[in-house]
């Protein structure tokens, strides 16, 4: 559906105007059209195509959605995809928005995504004079605006992982941690794809060869750039972090599994002692220490718990019970 459509010119909001006036507002050098629609439909977007002669390989990108982060030129537009991610529950829902970028229009078309733009809207139009270098400083906003939008995702999935951790010191290495560490790989994952290939496409638009559209506007570009490499910092040391928690998660299992063998181990000598003095005085031999003497029994019972009284202090003195 078509969310807006707002004319601007020299740095100042004329109107909302309809579809069909378009062409009448570009007849102006100085004007340009924002138009904005979120699940379109393909007449919708054809119809678009007609009005701003877009390119066709970009009109089929954006009707079938599902395209990686990337920045396209044709001739004097841009064609930007970028993927917007939201957080529900556990999951991690990747929608996108394709950004048609011309001398005299900006297109934005989102897909699978509940957030808008309208505060990127009100800051263009509360900064009039950067908004007089026109349709690449929205393009600009847009981007800062999604690229910002990342940075409470980190914060979510680093205090995630920090619990997790927690829960794995306490001595609770179980199953389900390990569940919760793959887990929260995928979601880091999916944060990383959509970071990992936008450093590439931002890189284009400031420093070198920058498409003529952008030029002037290096320091901006560059400002979304920093922010970029931030988040990839931050997604890596996430991932070392994940890849670190696994390890040691593993490990304390190991060592809950030695303890339990070496308490297994001390209990079977515990009982393998009286065990054994009774095996031998249950042999039917004529001659055995103390058979005869009415103290026998009551000794050797003492003399088995005296070895496992003995065996249960060294056994504790070297932390296996």
């Amino acid at each position: 559906m078509l969310v807006n459509c707002v004319a601007y010119q020299r740095g100042q909001k004329v109107a909302d105007i309809p579809i069909s006036e378009i062409r009448a507002h570009l007849a102006d050098p100085g004007c340009f059209v924002w138009v904005a629609l979120k699940d379109p439909e393909s007449a919708e977007v054809e119809r678009l195509q007609k009005e701003f002669d877009l390119h066709e390989l970009a009109v089929e990108d954006a009707s079938r959605g599902h395209q990686r982060p990337k920045i396209e030129e044709y001739g004097a537009s841009i064609f930007v995809v970028l993927h917007m991610i939201e957080a529900h529950d556990n999951d991690m829902r990747t929608g996108e928005v394709a950004i048609f970028v011309g001398p005299q229009y900006v297109i934005s078309v989102r897909r699978e995504t509940s957030q808008g733009f309208a505060e990127v809207r009100r800051r263009c139009e509360d900064e009039p004079d950067l908004l007089r270098h026109g349709p690449a400083y929205v393009l600009y906003a847009l981007m800062d605006t999604v690229v910002d939008r990342y940075f409470p995702l980190i914060d979510t999935l680093t205090r995630e992982i920090e619990e997790i951790e927690t829960r794995i010191f306490a001595s609770n290495t179980t199953r389900a941690q390990v569940e919760a560490l793959y887990t929260f790989k995928q979601r880091l994952m999916v944060v990383d794809h959509a970071i990992g290939p936008l450093l590439e496409v931002t890189s284009k638009l400031h420093g070198g060869r920058v498409p003529p559209l952008c030029a002037g506007l290096h320091d901006y570009f560059r400002d979304v750039y920093d922010h970029l490499q931030r988040l990839k910092q931050s997604t890596d040391n996430l991932r070392d972090m994940v890849g670190t928690a696994l390890s040691v998660n593993l490990s304390l299992i190991t060592l809950q599994e030695n303890e339990v063998t070496k308490r297994l181990a001390a209990y079977a000598a515990l009982v393998a002692v009286p065990t054994m003095v009774a095996g031998v005085y249950g042999m039917n031999f004529r001659h055995m220490p103390a058979l005869d003497s009415p103290y026998g029994f009551p000794l050797t019972i003492i003399v088995m718990a005296l070895i496992d009284v003995y065996l249960v202090f060294r056994f504790r003195k070297a932390k296996w019970l």
